[in-house]
């Protein structure tokens, strides 16, 4: 940043209190965070006014304010504070981007798109291991992976295929296994929703936007990871809708994943939700007992031919990891390497007390849950306002998930029923025994109340 500039710039502070080089503020960015996300992000923060215990920075967009504010904000501060240790806040302001100054020269357009083609080659490569052979089937995947074949076979027949489930489910294997399948006779395009919004935002301000077009629209199999991520960012979501429906036009396969179903997608415009469910959505599951043992088992044989080692666990060891690991299949693999560590450091065969002490903090970890976030969860996951769910009105939309929210305020929290009723906008006890009474008897009856309890649970134990 231009020294003269920066002293143009007003600043407020004490006497006693030292001004800030903003020059070499923004120096300790690029070497806290890296070259990239500092070009990205960060070089173009400018310092406004400067008072004895926060800053007001300028930024070019609302978006920009946004993406710096969620991601990189705490890291931020501790580098600033660094510099001035009286620091504590920080807050955004947005300012036009100088029209000014020297043109920099052209850059030729081929290299604009060899930009992006490189930046996606680096970071989305298709991953050999995940592939279809090593995905391991069983009761709560078997659709996602069968259709996740089908769509090999028979190109736009499901179009776009949407898979959904929670965190570490495997979702992204199987898109990835759909990568590896298709792309020796076909151009495919495979990324996650936060590099596509990186990308995005990168070709803006370059003023690039029509090499992202082309770039992204030229794909004959397109595939998009984790789409809630693009929640609540407008232009983003209006750029990924004119991509999706110009891919559609022209055949191409679309495969997306989520952590849950299209109409249950939060701040995502409705006419994107809409397309997103007018194509085959299936869903993961939590994998039960049975497949657990069956990934534990089939993760032992990979390390073992990998290392060229023994793993000595017994029956007993294994059925205990699966039956205890509650969330993901991520986590169980995490566990699963902790004992694997354990063996071959201490060089023994694990006995099931050697086990149960090497995992006593990851098992008997408490999950704090509270009323609160009982609540917040339910709305999210069912997408309505909390203020709605909290209210007195009693349509189905509303009534169902805050009885669901009221059964498991009741199972996870220690807090008596006039208590939960309470918080519940008033309500009688007799109403909460009333809402655990009909979630207990639904979850018993309906497979969806029941997937829908269990993903619930997931959100508020990660």
């Amino acid at each position: 940043m231009d020294k003269n500039n920066t002293k143009k710039q007003n600043v407020y502070v004490s006497e006693e209190e030292k001004t800030l080089n903003w020059e070499d503020v923004q120096n300790s960015f690029k070497k806290s965070f890296g070259n990239e996300i500092y070009v990205s992000w960060l070089q173009k923060i400018s310092l406004i006014k400067e008072y004895n215990d926060y800053l007001i920075l300028g930024v070019p967009t609302r978006f920009f304010r946004d993406w710096i504010v969620s991601r990189y904000l705490d890291k931020i501060l501790e580098q600033v504070k660094s510099f001035k240790l009286s620091l504590n806040r920080i807050e955004f302001k947005i300012i036009e981007e100088s029209r000014g100054g020297t043109n920099l020269s052209k850059i030729d357009e081929i290299n604009k798109v060899t930009e992006i083609k490189d930046s996606i080659l680096n970071y989305n490569r298709l991953n050999p291991n995940l592939n279809f052979e090593n995905f391991i089937q069983g009761k709560s995947n078997e659709i996602a992976l069968s259709y996740s074949k089908k769509v090999c076979e028979h190109l736009s027949r499901y179009n776009p295929l949407y898979i959904c489930g929670g965190v570490g489910l495997g979702k992204t294997h199987l898109l990835n296994a759909i990568g590896l399948e298709l792309q020796p006779d076909n151009n495919v395009m495979f990324i996650s929703a936060e590099r596509f919004m990186y990308h995005f935002i990168k070709s803006i301000k370059k003023n690039d936007m029509v090499n992202f077009k082309d770039f992204f629209r030229k794909s004959s199999i397109f595939i998009i990871d984790d789409i809630q991520f693009m929640r609540g960012k407008e232009s983003l979501q209006e750029e990924f809708f004119h991509t999706f429906n110009s891919l559609m036009d022209k055949g191409s396969q679309i495969i997306i994943s989520a952590d849950r179903t299209p109409m249950k997608l939060d701040r995502i415009q409705e006419r994107i939700k809409s397309r997103l469910a007018g194509g085959l959505v299936v869903d993961i599951d939590t994998p039960d007992l049975e497949l657990k043992i069956n990934i534990i088992k089939k993760k032992i044989i990979e390390i073992e031919s990998q290392f060229k080692e023994n793993i000595n666990l017994n029956d007993d060891v294994i059925n205990y990891i699966a039956n205890e690991s509650k969330t993901s299949i991520r986590e169980l693999i995490g566990i699963l390497n902790r004992v694997i560590a354990f063996s071959r450091v201490h060089n023994k065969i694990l006995t099931m007390n050697d086990c149960k002490s090497i995992l006593k903090d990851v098992f008997n970890q408490i999950k704090v849950v509270t009323v609160d976030k009982i609540q917040n969860v339910v709305s999210n996951y069912f997408n309505i306002p909390l203020s709605e769910m909290l209210s007195q009105r009693r349509s189905r939309p509303l009534a169902r998930p805050r009885q669901i929210a009221m059964f498991l305020a009741k199972k996870m929290t220690a807090r008596s029923l006039p208590e939960i009723g309470r918080r519940f906008a008033n309500r009688d006890h007799t109403t909460v025994i009333h809402a655990v009474k009909t979630i207990t008897r639904l979850s018993e009856q309906d497979d969806e109340m029941k997937k829908n309890i269990n993903q619930i649970k997931s959100l508020l134990l990660e």
